[in-house]
């Protein structure tokens, strides 16, 4: 499972898309060294990176750029004298508006970050984790802030892991307090969901596919089998339902904030990507936005042919308006 899975010339021309909006960013010779209160304007929790690095004497770099039109700061904390290969924590902060290549949070294989949290947690092989954070001062509404470890999560410890969680988090309270966000913020967390996709019977669901799947629709579609991710407020979020034909299945997704965004904007460029799909958006409060939702039924080619959908247009809406309902209601966006 992928988060976005745009492939062959729409890949080429979203990094030329991502290029023209913006700065792909990266940590480099122009990043200046920087006292720890003043790394990314005060919000970098030096306090969380020292734990991670086990009380090493550290050294703190960042600048500040242009995205999407949008200013927006990125920041680094590595072991001092360990510059070369060495372990890295990188943060971004950034209004919501500037939604693309927006990490973690576009990421169907991200867990919730809980604890309070609207937000993911990517344990996949770079660590990455995104928080939003309700901001009406900002554009977009919302103050995104993006962190990773460019790193093999192999070579980390489970403590560093969640590590990184704790760093995001805080890192993004400080953010807030600094741009007078009036969004309700989360816990400190303790621990990381580091689950992967899980498949189970349709009937014995419980995650993002839970609420979905209906008995009428298992027997008259002949589903048997899902994958899905844990439930809970993740920016975005998959169900995979497999169907009696080989090979074929149905996803649907849910987009939340600058998720929301980045997919909708993808769509509209790329509008031969969702033919035969079913999208539909709703409205979410705060810095989720518009929340985009939508249905596809996989693989639409074969053999370079398009495929016809073997599931009914109606009950293609009926499983999206469950899914819609279930994940919308998760979020504490109103439904009806």
């Amino acid at each position: 499972m992928t988060g976005r899975r745009r492939t062959g010339p729409a890949v080429l021309s979203l990094v030329l898309a991502l290029t023209v909006g913006g700065l792909i960013w990266g940590f480099g010779p122009w990043d200046e060294e920087s006292d720890p209160a003043d790394t990314c304007r005060g919000a970098l929790a030096a306090e969380e990176a020292g734990a991670f690095f086990g009380g090493a004497e550290l050294k703190f770099r960042g600048h500040t750029a242009e995205w999407m039109g949008h200013e927006t700061e990125y920041c680094s904390a590595q072991a001092r004298g360990e510059e070369s290969g060495a372990v890295r924590l990188e943060l971004s902060i950034r209004p919501a508006a500037a939604h693309r290549a927006a990490g973690a949070a576009e990421k169907t294989s991200a867990a919730p970050i809980g604890f309070g949290w609207n937000g993911s947690f990517d344990a996949g092989y770079n660590p990455a984790a995104a928080v939003l954070v309700d901001c009406a001062s900002l554009p977009g509404k919302g103050l995104l802030v993006l962190a990773d470890i460019p790193e093999d999560i192999r070579k980390l410890s489970d403590e560093q892991v969640s590590g990184l969680a704790r760093f995001t988090t805080e890192s993004a309270r400080r953010a807030a307090k600094r741009h007078g966000c009036e969004g309700p913020l989360g816990k400190r967390p303790s621990t990381v969901d580091r689950t992967t996709w899980q498949e189970h019977p349709v009937a014995r669901v419980k995650g993002t596919c839970g609420n979905v799947v209906t008995a009428r629709d298992t027997a008259r579609l002949g589903l048997t089998t899902a994958s899905e991710m844990p439930a809970g407020r993740a920016l975005t979020e998959e169900c995979s339902l497999d169907l009696p034909a080989e090979g074929r299945h149905v996803r649907l997704t849910a987009y939340y904030g600058p998720s929301a965004q980045q997919e909708m904007y993808l769509d509209k460029r790329y509008p031969g990507s969702v033919k035969g799909a079913i999208m539909r958006s709703h409205p979410c409060k705060g810095a989720l936005g518009t929340a985009y939702f939508k249905y596809e039924e996989l693989p639409r080619e074969d053999d370079g042919k398009s495929v016809r959908n073997t599931v009914r247009d109606e009950d293609g809406q009926r499983l999206l308006t469950a899914f819609t309902t279930a994940s919308a209601a998760r979020h504490g966006c109103p439904v009806g």
